[in-house]
């Protein structure tokens, strides 16, 4: 293990390397050498490109949501790989992605069937998470919580299905809304989102990450492949990087999930991308899952940088490294 660790710091990614330092070698990160190596995540060429699409006025002059390069995207990117905090000069990104959701026009769209409301709570969870996490936050991001906490359903998630039937949560829609009630509840020392939070963990929790309540079967095969990045999609290893931020890996019911992830390291310590969710923009006409930069191989032979620093991540916490 020491080895992986040691290529991972040697990484031309810097993000990698402060994921590493950070995450898994507990270096603070309010010191000198973090700092200066979240510079070099501004500075990188990875980043360069995501915001390459910036217009004179900071905003990205497409949809917010865009697939993958709207503003709401690029925010959440920039804030998953260690980009600094309170850097002014995406303030126009959030204030894209903020006034797309808060707006009337919006809201409209927000349908209640059946007594439970429909939405795509994965675009407030993501907004909450990603401004939180690059230190931009307003009374704006309060208002988000509030609806994410007057939204949620009985059994603790949300799901965006208008099928009278449905009743139960979405694994892709909860996900994240728990990942940003969590994170707003510790900066914040809401108890009310604490609570929230831990009845959305639940979800997860009574099937094992990817489990069927009914038989134990694999609820969706997609759910236990390796991805990066999530986007709005579910997997487990998502789910347990979810789990371990929020405090809930320690839970005998994450065994499985962690079982199933040291299954799939390979034999140099690198674990894999099995999957990917975007499409690489190669300059011909942009359409929807396009992304302006790649995120390393993706097959079951080999390592991907990006998925092995969660991977370690999530089995540092659980004590399994």
């Amino acid at each position: 293990m020491v080895s992986i660790i040691e290529k991972l710091l040697k990484s031309e990614e810097p993000s990698v390397s402060y994921k590493i330092r950070v995450k898994i070698l507990g270096e603070d990160n309010n010191s000198n050498a973090i700092r200066n190596l979240r510079q070099e995540i501004k500075t990188s060429s990875r980043v360069t490109k995501l915001l390459s699409e910036c217009s004179s006025s900071g905003k990205i002059p497409i949809n917010a949501y865009s697939k993958w390069r709207g503003a709401h995207w690029v925010l959440s990117i920039l804030a998953d790989i260690g980009y600094p905090e309170g850097d002014t000069k995406l303030i126009p990104l959030r204030d894209q992605v903020l006034d797309q959701w808060l707006s009337q026009d919006h809201l409209k769209r927000v349908q209640t069937v059946n007594d439970l409301v429909r939405r795509c709570a994965s675009q407030e969870g993501n907004a909450i998470w990603s401004v939180l996490t690059l230190g931009l936050g307003d009374e704006r991001i309060d208002e988000l919580a509030y609806r994410l906490m007057k939204w949620q359903w009985p059994d603790g998630g949300w799901n965006c299905d208008k099928n009278p039937d449905a009743k139960n949560s979405s694994f892709h829609e909860s996900l994240i809304p728990l990942r940003a009630l969590s994170f707003y509840a510790k900066k914040t020392g809401r108890t009310d989102t604490l609570e929230a939070s831990k009845k959305a963990a639940e979800i997860f929790l009574k099937r094992h990450l990817f489990k069927k309540c009914s038989d134990g079967g694999i609820i969706n095969d997609d759910f236990v492949n390796l991805h990066y990045p999530h986007y709005w999609h579910y997997d487990f290893l998502f789910s347990l990087v979810v789990m371990a931020e929020a405090g809930f890996i320690d839970d005998k019911r994450c065994k499985d999930a962690l079982d199933l992830l040291e299954s799939k390291r390979l034999p140099d310590g690198c674990f894999p991308a099995e999957g990917k969710y975007y499409k690489l923009y190669k300059g011909d006409k942009p359409t929807s899952g396009c992304s302006l930069v790649g995120w390393g191989p993706t097959n079951s032979k080999s390592g991907n940088e990006f998925v092995t620093a969660e991977a370690l991540f999530v089995l540092k916490l659980a004590k399994r490294i």
